[in-house]
């Protein structure tokens, strides 16, 4: 059976031989929040979304890159994302033939980190292929699964009452698994009394690096709650107090911040610093590193699952394509377009049916419209790079 990297291989085999990226567009869109999002490191009550397009062979794909205005959740930001795929990326990639993927990403990879920027122009250039192929990017990047199991992921509330109506409003709505983002003085008391009225959903909590080895006493209560994983405990780049925390408890650790790419996804495994992985296409680069942690894990038995970054409907129709992959076994963080915007980027909006489950559309590319009058609209930030 081939993995999901030697599928990709062969599906853009066919790809024109002269392909060359013409010119790279990049645009900020600043988007209201339907309800401000609150997580250990802050909240949120808009997003600004950085949209990457890149033209070659007559169409035009689309990227989003994740990162976030403030240098909170990664050093990455709007800003350092911008400059660096203006300065030193997108020159990297223009006027000369692209192969495939693994040509674009050797052309980036003499630029250290900036995996979100990366990830952008990646996004964007796999949706130009898929395009050019006329397929869906699931079937280009050999997922099998038609149907993606989907759970949400709840912020920090002002309040347990809110938190509750709203784990009641999102089971009413089908999704699989509820995410509590959790941290120290919002943890043990609010898990308790959600699994107290619930208890047998499918509940997992986010700590987003809260936390620290003083508190494994305090970590270890989270062991009486069923929970499905603790997801990125402690700092944000660590493994190794991550395997001495995740020995002591029965909970599996879910590692998130700390995987940034396949080699720190095979140390995390080797020293057993967590038994399940949050596969976020934007943290590690785009689809080269995602699609080579998928096929590590799954050789491995390790369950992976599809982590958001409140992206818009572009970011969101990748992530769907990703987690069409064998080895997303866990419901990912793939919610309807409305649960974070009134009016998404794209047509039709991303919706969840009854059962808890995304369809993986099959048309070319993303398989959904970009809505280029809304975008245009709400457009803050606009450059046109070309080749010199």
């Amino acid at each position: 059976m081939q993995t999901p990297s030697e599928v990709l291989n062969q599906n853009v085999a066919a790809v024109p031989d002269r392909l060359v990226i013409e010119k790279v567009e990049l645009r900020t869109v600043r988007v209201p929040l339907n309800e401000p999002f609150e997580t250990s490191f802050g909240r949120i009550d808009s997003r600004l979304i950085f949209l990457v397009a890149v033209n070659g062979g007559g169409e035009t794909g689309w990227g989003e890159v994740v990162a976030a205005e403030e240098p909170l959740y990664s050093y990455e930001t709007v800003g350092t994302a911008l400059h660096v795929i203006r300065d030193y990326l997108a020159p990297a990639i223009m006027g000369e033939p692209l192969r495939d993927i693994s040509d674009l990403a050797q052309r980036l990879a003499p630029f250290r980190g900036h995996n979100m920027a990366k990830a952008g122009l990646e996004l964007a250039f796999m949706d130009l292929l898929a395009r050019l192929k006329c397929q869906s990017l699931s079937h280009l990047i050999g997922g099998t699964r038609e149907s993606i199991p989907v759970g949400v992921s709840l912020g920090i509330q002002p309040s347990l009452d809110r938190l509750l109506e709203r784990v009641d409003r999102y089971l009413d709505l089908g999704y699989q698994r509820i995410k509590l983002k959790i941290k120290p003085g919002w943890d043990i008391g609010v898990v308790r009394e959600v699994r107290r009225r619930n208890p047998d959903i499918m509940l997992s909590v986010d700590a987003n690096a809260a936390y620290t080895l003083a508190d494994l006493d305090h970590l270890r209560t989270l062991d009486d709650f069923g929970l499905l994983m603790i997801e990125q405990p402690l700092e944000y780049d660590d493994l190794i107090d991550h395997a001495q925390l995740q020995s002591k408890l029965s909970t599996a650790i879910c590692l998130d911040e700390s995987i940034t790419g396949i080699k720190r996804a095979k140390q995390a495994l080797d020293l057993g610093s967590c038994r399940i992985i949050n596969i976020k296409i934007g943290r590690v680069g785009g689809y080269s590193q995602a699609i080579g942690i998928h096929d590590l894990c799954y050789a491995k038995g390790i369950p992976v699952w599809c982590g958001g970054m409140l992206e818009s409907g572009i970011g969101r129709a990748h992530n769907i394509a990703l987690a069409s992959l064998p080895g997303f076994v866990l419901p990912g963080d793939i919610s309807a377009s409305s649960r974070y915007f009134a009016r998404d980027l794209i047509v039709p909006e991303v919706t969840v049916s009854r059962d808890g489950t995304v369809i993986a559309p099959l048309g070319p590319g993303l398989g959904f419209n970009v809505d280029l009058e809304y975008i245009t609209a709400r457009t803050e930030t606009l450059m046109r790079l070309e080749p010199h």
